[in-house]
């Protein structure tokens, strides 16, 4: 009954530790570090908005603060808790964000040459620099490898592997000539911890989802990446010999030199490192049927199908990979690159205002009483049409708008491009037939939940954990280090929901299919060459929905 394992959940702006009891999920202790480097944890460019990078050595100096502050609350929470008694490490990180390392696994931005450069740095997920060359492999993979783009929905993003690995070869091609491999954060982090630092092992998670990396052909060949340039073949070729596994398989075992740093013994396994949405979803408790929303800054959308089921390739995703999140089982990504930044937008840039007064005012609208309809790409679109290049759009003021009025409208048109998500998935034979939210959102506003259980016409359910992704990891420890045999398994002594849940109201999922059917008219217009024909009729329709609400 008295065994642990601990979850480090590496986020934007900070890293947690979480220990966890395995015979009930109880989280028992937690630490938190925030990053000293940049603002909030992020290392910015005044010249060039897009650029998102972050030190490395933050992660390792946030393991060993957030691990001993975690077992110092845990002993004081649970009386039979001792560090001896922590049997394993999980670890979650942002992703796709990798990094460039020298031949012994160091990150390039240790060495003294390269410790201002921001190159070599780590190029974090939100990092958009490299839009015109993931057009570029787009392109190429269209012409010469379908195969590779029709898992990631028809079109590769800037925020992923290969597209910030060309565009470091044009803008600074000394850290590119200097680096020995490129790795995610969610592999380095695991290696740094067993000492795996040779070779690095890839998880199958970011692999999967970020690097062209499929079982069927393994990672992309020399052929297609030396058509890109032919610098890139080295990588191609490490690349080619690393090994590959998930979450539930160990990357090795933690190092006499990290049980001391961390207070922990030495030997216990250390977990394949995942992406945070993905072992979030593990633990929101992600399965057949169940979408889980990770809502955050942004929002990351994760399903799994079984692999005895066929699954097309579905246009628009961000990758279908099989066992990437759960064995036996294809993962599904999508999300949303825009929700709570969204909203903080307009609360700390505009300053209309803060969250709770905002929420306050605006619950007690109904749906279509504003008039207001937004397009929620204030930091561009992930899915369904994969485009950085888009922007925002609000649509409908009129000079007696209130600031709550656009409050609102914004979180409808986060729940709108949700909307859009689930309709695109299920159009290809994938039914939903609830929705996990897990984050602060999900934990701290009503007013959202109640809105997008509307919207989407499906019940919200919030999972019980705080630290879902953190609790995640700690399930993938319980699983290497052979407590449960399986995740399923794991999943239904350590994951639990909230009791209540948000259910559908038929007179505002009226009002919201209408308001949704110009939502579309708008983002087709707007998002696709097609577009969706004259808008002329928006306008009015929004103010005939208006009036018959008032």
């Amino acid at each position: 009954m008295n065994q642990y394992t601990i979850g480090l959940d590496y986020g934007t702006s900070s890293v947690r530790a979480l220990v966890v009891r395995l015979s009930d999920g109880a989280e028992i202790g937690t630490g938190e570090f925030a990053y000293p480097h940049g603002e909030a944890g992020v290392i910015l460019s005044a010249s060039d908005p897009h650029l998102a990078r972050q030190d490395a050595m933050d992660y390792l100096n946030g393991a060993a603060a957030t691990v001993r502050l975690a077992l110092l609350e845990a002993a004081q929470n649970d009386a039979a808790f001792a560090p001896d008694l922590v049997l394993g490490i999980g670890v979650d990180t942002t992703g796709s964000s990798p990094m460039p390392v020298d031949e012994n696994g160091n990150a390039l931005s240790s060495l003294p040459e390269f410790a201002n450069h921001p190159a070599a740095h780590v190029w974090l997920w939100k990092d958009h620099t490299s839009t015109q060359e993931a057009a570029e492999i787009t392109a190429l993979a269209h012409k010469i490898r379908p195969q590779y783009i029709a898992k990631y929905g028809g079109v590769y993003s800037s925020e992923w592997y290969w597209a910030k690995l060309l565009h470091c070869h044009r803008i600074a091609p000394e850290v590119f000539a200097a680096t020995a491999d490129w790795v995610e954060v969610q592999d380095w982090i695991p290696a740094q911890l067993t000492g795996q630092t040779a070779l690095i092992a890839r998880g199958i998670c970011a692999a999967g989802h970020k690097g062209f990396y499929h079982p069927d052909w393994g990672f992309p060949d020399a052929e297609f990446v030396g058509t890109l340039h032919p610098d890139l073949v080295r990588f191609a070729a490490r690349l080619a010999t690393t090994r590959v596994a998930n979450a539930g398989q160990a990357a090795g075992q933690l190092t006499i030199d990290w049980a001391a740093k961390l207070g922990l013994k030495a030997g216990i396994p250390v977990a394949m490192g995942a992406m945070d949405a993905h072992l979030g979803a593990i633990g929101a408790g992600v399965g057949a049927g169940t979408l889980v929303k990770i809502m955050g800054t942004s929002t990351c959308d994760i399903m799994v199908s079984p692999l005895t089921q066929p699954l097309p390739d579905i246009p628009g995703l961000c990758g279908i990979t099989p066992e990437a999140v759960l064995p036996g089982f294809y993962s599904l990504e999508a999300g949303q690159s825009a929700v709570g930044d969204l909203f903080a937008w307009w609360t700390d840039w505009i300053r209309a205002g803060d969250h709770a007064s905002l929420s306050a005012r605006a619950t007690t609208l109904q749906a279509g009483q504003s008039g207001l309809l937004a397009l929620d790409w204030n930091n561009g679109n992930r899915t369904v049409l994969v485009d950085q290049n888009l922007s925002g759009l609000l649509l409908g003021q009129s000079l007696y708008t209130k600031p709550e009025e656009v409050y609102r409208a914004l979180i409808e048109a986060t729940a709108f491009g949700a909307r859009t998500i689930i309709e695109r998935i299920e159009s290809y034979g994938v039914q939903i037939e609830r929705v996990v939210a897990c984050g602060g959102i999900a934990e701290k506003s009503p007013l959202v939940m109640q809105i997008y259980a509307d919207v989407l016409n499906k019940p919200m359910y919030i999972s019980n954990s705080k630290q879902t992704c953190a609790l995640g990891s700690a399930i993938a420890a319980a699983v290497v280090a052979g407590v449960y045999s399986s995740f399923p398994e794991a999943q239904a002594k350590m994951t639990t929901l909230k009791p209540e849940a948000y259910h559908p109201q038929a007179k505002e999922v009226a009002t919201y299919s209408r308001l949704y059917s110009l939502y579309k008219a708008l983002h087709d217009g707007f998002g696709t060459s097609g577009g969706a024909g004259n808008l002329a009729h928006i306008m009015k329709d929004l103010i005939a929905i208006r009036e018959a609400t008032r």
